[in-house]
């Protein structure tokens, strides 16, 4: 047991040294979460120079001939690492890109992807496509400037493929199924079943320890519908689009929670007639919880005002 103990603890250290380092921020690599799947946990932080604007959980799922690649990151230098970090798990070739929706951390990287397996096949929403289109040049600049300009180089590569809600495919043996409640988190958004693992991928409509945005095109009650529904598949995984897999009580259900507490608050407080400032000072202790989340401070007021518009908009 001991011996077992040793060599177990030498290749953990083995693989760390061997992961990508990004000095003062950590080490990244692929680790498994399931048969067949892995997931490098990127950093909760927002993207900035320091972190090379990597920030998303780029996963893989490996099946006989290739690999099927989630969210390949924000950049052509970071999907260039994420690609050394795949061939320290296999060799064998990217056959199939997922971005699961609109924002530039998650999809910008198709880039280096494509480059290096021309044929891969990029699949997303359908507004996802179009958006990619028609707003990617703007996500570039973002992310330039976000980094200093560390993402430089990087080009657009649209997704090919088209999915929606209830849909299915076979990927060389590997079945997935698409679940799309829009709008969620953006109007893009896709979550991916891994039938074979029972791994849900949720995208960014769901964060663990962490906030992000809403947009004005986003709905915050319908995120908790999404996330209602993917806690009632019983996944055995839940991979967020920032922060640590685990299963749906560690993953979702805080996530969820704090969600419907939001909801909560900002309901009633609509019904008292109150602004949305008024309602963030009479209510800020009821989300104590949560406040050692990453990026509280910046999220937590622009959550109660996107909530109280969509409350405002129910009322009308």
């Amino acid at each position: 047991m001991k011996i077992l103990q040793f060599i177990l603890t030498a290749l953990f250290l083995f693989s760390q040294a061997q992961a990508w380092d990004i000095p003062t921020v950590g080490k990244f690599q692929f680790d498994p979460v399931a048969p067949s799947v892995h997931v490098m946990h990127g950093p909760n932080e927002e993207p900035s120079a320091a972190n090379q604007g990597f920030m998303n959980n780029p996963a893989i799922i490996e099946s006989a001939n290739g690999v099927i690649l989630i969210d390949p990151g924000s950049s052509y230098p970071v999907g260039k690492q994420v690609l050394k970090e795949i061939r320290k798990v296999t060799d064998k070739p990217v056959i199939a890109v997922f971005n699961t929706h609109i924002h530039g951390d998650h999809w910008l990287g198709n880039h280096a992807i494509i480059e290096a397996f021309p044929d891969a096949i990029i699949y997303a929403h359908p507004n996802m496509k179009a958006q990619a289109a028609d707003q990617g040049l703007n996500w570039l600049d973002i992310m330039s400037r976000m980094t200093e300009g560390l993402s430089s180089g990087t080009k657009i590569v649209v997704p090919g493929e088209t999915l929606d809600d209830t849909d299915t495919i076979n990927i060389d043996g590997q079945n997935f199924r698409i679940h799309a409640v829009v709008p969620a988190h953006t109007k893009t958004d896709i979550m991916i079943e891994h039938v074979n693992s029972n791994t849900v991928f949720l995208g960014d409509n769901c964060f663990r320890d962490r906030f992000g945005q809403f947009e004005a095109s986003s709905s915050i009650s319908s995120n908790i519908l999404a996330l209602q529904q993917m806690l009632d598949l019983g996944a055995r995984q839940y991979v967020p689009g920032h922060g640590q897999s685990g299963t749906a009580s560690e993953v979702v259900k805080p996530y969820l929670a704090y969600l419907k507490l939001l909801e909560v608050i900002v309901s009633s407080g609509f019904e008292e007639e109150l602004q949305g400032y008024e309602i963030k000072q009479a209510n800020i202790s009821r989300f104590d919880e949560y406040q050692n989340w990453n990026g509280f401070s910046t999220y937590i007021g622009k959550h109660i005002d996107k909530m109280y518009l969509e409350v405002e908009d129910e009322a009308w």
